[in-house]
This record gives C-alpha cells, sequence and structure tokens, in this order.
C-alpha cells in the first residue's frame, strides 16, 4: 500500500529541513519515503509518494503531521 500525499507550503526550504529531521519518526510509523516531487508550476506545492507498512500507523502520523507545514491531504493507494 501505498500514501500520496500533497502539502502547500509557503517555506519550501524549512519544511524539508523540518521533514528531513523526523526521519526516523516515518520509519516508526512504518513509512518509507519513495518520491518527492514539487509541483512545476506552483513551487509552494510538494508531493510525496510513502510506502505503507503499518495503515494504523502511519494515519495516526498523518493526524500528527495534518497542519504541518502547511495544509496537506492524503490518499491511501492500492495496486489495480
Amino acid at each position: 500500500m501505498q500514501l500520496l500525499c500533497q502539502i502547500d507550503t509557503n517555506d519550501f526550504p524549512g519544511w524539508k529541513r523540518d521533514f528531513d529531521s523526523e526521519a526516523s519518526e516515518r520509519m516508526e510509523a512504518g513509512l518509507t519515503l519513495l518520491q518527492m516531487w514539487r509541483d512545476a508550476d506552483s513551487r509552494s506545492r510538494v508531493v510525496l509518494l510513502l510506502e505503507v507498512n503499518d495503515r494504523a500507523r502511519a494515519q495516526l502520523w498523518l493526524r500528527k503531521e495534518q497542519g504541518f507545514g502547511g495544509p496537506m491531504t492524503a490518499t491511501f493507494l492500492d495496486f489495480a
């Protein structure tokens, strides 16, 4: 299962620094970062693709992260 997150942040360098510093927390939540993109037309928008090993722990992580760095949407995805 994957998790697709979109974050709108006004301070990408600050957000990225904080995001990188929390790598161990993501690992404890059963999440592995697969890809990170910045929107080519809106440089304040970041899109993350994460591998989910434990959905319940990932959902707890999401609740904690809501509002971190800006508005965020998140969608759990399964292979079709």
